[in-house]
């Protein structure tokens, strides 16, 4: 996961970037950080996708299990 300082730099960089402009190591550090933040993300939704069960992949009784719980 990104940190929160991460996060707040990009934010930073977008700022400057916008009001004056960036230099060329600011680029290179904004383009480093955009990376990082989008690898988090990707694995963070390869992650909720791998747990992701369909239905027509459980057992009836995982489906009973799984409607009880719903109903509680």
């Amino acid at each position: 996961m990104v940190s929160k300082e991460t996060v707040e730099r990009i934010n930073q960089l977008a700022a400057k970037n916008k009001a004056e402009g960036l230099t060329e190591d600011e680029v290179a550090e904004r383009e480093m950080l955009r990376r990082e933040y989008l690898k988090s993300i990707r694995n963070n939704v390869k992650g909720h996708l791998s747990k992701i069960k369909f239905v027509e992949d459980l057992s009836q009784e995982e489906i009973d299990e799984l409607a009880n719980k719903n109903n509680k």
